[in-house]
């Protein structure tokens, strides 16, 4: 992947980030720097960790199915930019209202399931993984920050546009990894 390719993943998988954590900036009035801070943290540590997991895993499998790996990425994008976009006309939960240690552990989790994924990719498209691992990682402390003091800013624009814009990212990279 280039450098404009992992930085595109990187923004797309900080949607989730910016999404919770503009949710999360709506709702608290007090301490905002300090849960700010703490939010956007944990997101990019999750965010930068589970492609590390995800890389390895694939590792571990990659022998069996190298000749199938572009093929593999492509498949992997385009179903998460399909499930980013999907995702964005469901009707959403009520917002976490929560910033304690196990909420934020879970919220961390959550988000980061798709980077697990990505992970993977990285390692079947051949792309060294340390540098895309710090980027998703760096993007998302960015995003969730972003997201986070700009909730009462923007609060009447509807988050599955940005939802959609992940996805269409995903589905624009999956396309140029068969091209």
């Amino acid at each position: 992947m280039s450098w404009i390719d992992i930085v595109l993943l990187a923004v797309a998988l900080g949607v989730d980030c910016c999404i919770v954590s503009f949710s999360q900036g709506l709702i608290f009035k007090n301490n905002r720097l300090k849960n700010s801070l703490f939010l956007a943290l944990t997101m990019g540590i999750f965010q930068g960790f589970m492609p590390c997991i995800g890389y390895t895993g694939a590792g571990v499998v990659h022998r069996y199915v190298a000749q199938f790996s572009s093929l593999l990425v492509f498949l992997i994008f385009l179903i998460l930019g399909i499930k980013f976009i999907a995702e964005a006309f469901q009707p959403k939960e009520n917002e976490v209202r929560c910033i304690g240690f196990k909420c934020l552990i879970g919220m961390g989790i959550a988000t980061s399931i798709d980077a697990l994924v990505a992970g993977g990719s990285l390692n079947f498209s051949k792309t060294p993984l340390m540098e895309p691992a710090f980027v998703i990682g760096f993007a998302s402390f960015i995003l969730s920050i972003l997201g986070f003091w700009n909730g009462n800013l923007v609060k009447n624009f509807p988050s599955k546009y940005l939802e959609i814009s992940g996805g269409i990212i995903l589905i624009i990279l999956a396309i140029k990894a068969v091209v």
